[in-house]
């Protein structure tokens, strides 16, 4: 097993961090200059980024980005997600700019909703379906709803899942196993040991230490963990899950924004999964803002049984913009001509040997780390085994060795996402692109393990 020399490690960072701001002096510029922005960005997640500053975008398009100092990237992180069709693909393009001459929105619906609706139903399911503007919008809605159905007020989530901003999702176990927020969370409403119950990932006993109180209307799930790098299930743990959540008389809420990787059915068909409620968003619009939530018959049919409840109007969910005709019609193109089956049949293959690139390098150098694959995703983590829970995931982070990376291989002409190590293979990725990936990965663990020189030039471009 080879040991990381830390020394070695912050000398390379330097390097790298040198590089990245002798490269990008407009977008150091432009950085410094918003001081009319929160953060100096538009959303305080973009500053996210290593070496100091974001990237500026000039343009996009397939799985290429250029930014504002005239550079261009192989992109790998595709938006965390939201441009997994790639950067404005042409029938989503060409659809939505029809719809934009004819009518962004109105509150009024579109016949492509029900085309969505039922493509939705085909793909995971579920029959009966809503749209949001985000999968935090139907996740919050999805949690009424199953107070609503259940009586019940509590929610069970797994320690470090990814929610988007849902208040309940944002909980941990602390050191006596109470449920407390977790570090960093931002303006808690109320303590979350009262809307929320905690469970592990991949340990079934304490789903059912939870679920035994009593309480629990839902457990909300990734089918696998992934905003703290990928945390795939064990063998029948998704299965066991559905069969607890019966026994309980408790709703499984299955949350694909991120697993829709994993196929065209998601997670969801691929592993037989049967969730009562359903949410997915960012991909299936193609970069236009979307999201939908998908209820089983029988969460539907018990919607029904309360009247009382307010479903036209204010009660819950909101949203002027929600099922907007512009977001529809991204949708379907997306779905229709997109996102197809023999897209994704590519791009699993490509995922497949993105992985395997980095495995051999893992191989070949000895260092104690991992990569994991959900469909079209991969990532690489700095720890070996890879993570069962989210909790140990947590504790594996490596934040110096996430900066060389990402700085290590942007400076090279590729975008991993900034948040950790994840990349994504979308209609437009190509086996070249691959193939760049496998080599600087293996050219910047031989820097770091000593096979390679560390040069005091700024790194150069291929």
């Amino acid at each position: 097993m080879t040991t990381i020399d830390r020394y070695r490690l912050r000398s390379l960072i330097e390097r790298e961090r040198a590089t990245y701001i002798a490269l990008h002096p407009v977008a150091a510029e432009s950085n410094r200059s918003a001081t009319h922005l929160l953060g100096r960005v538009p959303m305080t997640w973009m500053a996210k980024w290593s070496g100091g500053f974001p990237l500026y975008l000039d343009s996009a398009s397939g799985n290429r980005v250029t930014d504002v100092d005239g550079h261009d990237y192989v992109d790998f992180a595709l938006g965390d997600t939201g441009a997994m069709a790639g950067h404005s693909p042409r029938p989503t393009v060409e659809a939505v700019t029809e719809r934009l001459r004819r009518g962004i929105t109105a509150m009024l619906p579109t016949t492509d909703a029900e085309w969505v609706g039922a493509e939705l139903t085909r793909r995971f399911g579920l029959p009966h379906w809503s749209f949001t503007l985000t999968a935090t919008d139907a996740n919050r809605w999805a949690l009424r709803l199953a107070r609503l159905v259940t009586g019940r007020q509590k929610i069970l989530v797994f320690a470090y899942c990814y929610h988007g901003s849902v208040d309940e999702a944002f909980a941990v176990t602390g050191g006596h196993g109470e449920v407390v927020s977790r570090l960093g969370n931002v303006g808690a409403p109320v303590p979350l040991d009262l809307t929320t119950r905690v469970a592990e990932f991949n340990d079934l006993a304490s789903v059912e230490a939870a679920l035994a109180h009593g309480d629990v209307a839902a457990i909300l799930t990734e089918p696998a963990l992934t905003n703290i790098g990928i945390v795939l299930p064990d063998a029948g743990f998704m299965a066991a899950l559905r069969t607890l959540a019966t026994n309980y008389g408790v709703l499984l809420m299955v949350d694909e924004t991120h697993t829709f990787s994993a196929g065209p059915g998601g997670a969801t068909k691929l592993w037989d999964l049967r969730p009562d409620i359903f949410v997915i968003g960012k991909s299936i619009g193609g970069g236009i803002p979307c999201g939908a939530y998908g209820l089983s018959d029988d969460v539907r049919q018990r919607v029904a049984e309360h009247p009382e409840a307010d479903l036209v109007d204010v009660g819950g969910v909101g949203g002027t913009l929600a099922g907007n005709a512009l977001s529809v019609t991204a949708m379907r193109a997306t779905l229709e001509h997109v996102l197809t089956d023999a897209a994704f049949a590519g791009m699993v293959d490509l995922a497949t040997q993105f992985t395997r690139g980095v495995q051999e390098t893992i191989d070949r150098t000895g260092v104690p780390w991992s990569v994991s694959q959900l469909g079209a995703r991969a990532e690489y983590r700095f720890v070996s085994p890879a993570p069962r829970d989210g909790t140990s995931s947590a504790a594996a982070g490596d934040d110096e060795l996430d900066e060389y990376f990402h700085l290590y291989l942007l400076n090279r002409g590729i975008l991993i996402t900034p948040f950790h190590n994840m990349a994504l293979m979308c209609p437009a990725t190509t086996q070249a692109d691959v193939d760049l990936h496998t080599q600087l990965f293996a050219a910047a663990v031989d820097d770091l393990v000593g096979a390679g020189r560390i040069p005091t030039e700024a790194a150069e471009r291929p």
